[in-house]
């Protein structure tokens, strides 16, 4: 199912449009929490267990980007959209199933396991169209579309939280609301697949069958894998998110331990307002700090995000527990490079490996995503666990979290340093012309 191509005189500003009701809506993956704690008293489930929906979501969202992106490439974004569509929905009415029939195990298959593959499928579905519809900003495009997954769960929240106190907690309630949200987000992604278009061909593409200077390279998926560079930026997206994640999962009792023992404790609904400020602030970066790629260059916008990064974690270690706003500041800026990160990888990616198969290059790169995702709650939550049961309170608990983290972003800031273009060895144009067309084709498909 490929796109139409777009007709002359087509406006390009049509196409973030068309991404970000895809990543609206399957923002929802962040909103998940608000199902916790009805799910627990209906159907009498542990904290543990009703976790499971979404956490086989996240893996499921890093393994279909992963082992999906060559083939979106080769589809295209209709057809990505449309799998994303089906497989996100239909994850919501499975899910409305189960909870109605008090089957929990069909909640975790149709949530976790069928709408994971709509969460990764949709994820990556806009980005190559994106940038190839603007080549001239690509961190600005790609940073449109992905902020809509950090804000999906601004819309998200307030939404399914008002539905369970309109249909009730209850399994019946649950089962209603989880129907509600897979018919209106079909419908809302349904805009989107119906308004993508691919840009037209140029011109010298047709007759050169190559790619313009400003697409860069021809790098294929399978061949950017034995290049140095994508590694090198894997380290990077998994340093950057590990440090951002390990603030946002423990947020709210971060916040309450590190001025517990001070004159102005923080009470639970001071701490919610800092979680939604660290969501505004991750949505915020990844078209703010996306768009400022475009004009300092991906390289050294990573600069900042690490680099800053650092100083940003150094200051909460250091003086964090004495100051609010300080330590408030500093939290709101390292969401904001986390967000950032996202949306800027894209771009980056591009700039080294070209729009040939750059979706599918991102898959396979969101995988240090998903270990980011293990990796940083796992420190900040066991370390403070550790420090607790030797009798540490407050702010100690994340003292030796905070170094880690430290380390971890210098690391990353060492990888993007170690970044230089891709040697033309690994372009597909780099094929000796007397090899003739057909080994080129055979190069083309093996990289499929």
């Amino acid at each position: 199912m490929s796109p139409p191509i777009a007709p002359v005189g087509w406006s390009r500003w049509l196409v973030p449009p068309a991404a970000l009701s895809i990543h609206l809506s399957i923002g929802q993956a962040y909103a998940w929490s608000v199902f916790k704690p009805p799910l627990e008293d209906a159907l009498g489930l542990s904290g543990t267990q009703s976790a499971l929906p979404f956490q086989l979501g996240i893996v499921m969202l890093g393994l279909s980007a992963a082992f999906g992106g060559t083939l979106v490439e080769r589809r295209g974004p209709r057809w990505a959209m449309t799998v994303a569509l089906v497989c996100f929905s239909s994850g919501f009415l499975l899910s409305a199933l189960g909870a109605a029939t008090e089957q929990f195990w069909l909640i975790v298959f149709g949530y976790g396991f069928v709408g994971g593959i709509g969460l990764g499928i949709g994820y990556i579905s806009p980005v190559s169209t994106l940038i190839k519809w603007f080549p001239d900003r690509p961190g600005m495009a790609t940073g449109i579309a992905i902020m809509g997954f950090g804000g999906g769960a601004l819309i998200a929240s307030p939404w399914s939280a008002q539905m369970l106190e309109s249909f009730g907690s209850d399994s019946s309630g649950i089962a209603l609301a989880f129907l509600v949200h897979g018919l209106s987000y079909a419908v809302f992604m349904l805009l989107g697949v119906l308004l993508v278009r691919a840009p037209r061909p140029r011109a010298e593409e047709r007759t050169a069958g190559r790619t313009t200077a400003v697409d860069g390279p021809r790098v294929s998926a399978r061949q950017a894998l034995r290049t140095p560079q994508f590694w090198l930026l894997w380290v990077v997206l998994c340093t950057n998110v590990t440090a951002g994640i390990g603030i946002l999962e423990k947020a709210a009792p971060m916040i309450s331990d590190f001025f517990a023992d001070t004159s102005a404790p923080v009470s639970a609904t001071a701490a919610a307002g800092f979680v939604a400020l660290l969501s505004a602030a991750n949505m915020a970066g990844r078209i703010g700090w996306s768009s400022t790629s475009d004009l300092i260059g991906r390289k050294n916008i990573y600069r900042v995000y690490l680099g800053a990064g650092v100083l940003m974690y150094a200051l909460i270690a250091l003086v964090g527990s004495s100051s609010k706003p300080l330590f408030v500041l500093c939290a709101l800026v390292i969401l904001s490079f986390y967000g950032g990160g996202f949306a800027t990888i894209p771009a980056y990616l591009k700039d080294l490996f070209g729009t040939y198969q750059v979706g599918a290059i991102h898959g396979r790169l969101l995988t240090a995503w998903s270990t980011a995702g293990v990796l940083g709650p796992l420190i900040v939550n066991w370390i403070a666990d550790r420090q607790e049961e030797a009798g540490k309170h407050g702010a100690e608990l994340y003292g030796t979290s905070l170094l880690i983290m430290m380390a971890l972003l210098a690391v990353g800031f060492v990888a993007n340093e170690l970044v230089r273009p891709v040697h033309p060895s690994h372009h597909l144009d780099a094929v000796p012309a007397q090899k003739g067309a057909s080994d080129v084709r055979q190069q083309q498909s093996e990289s499929a």
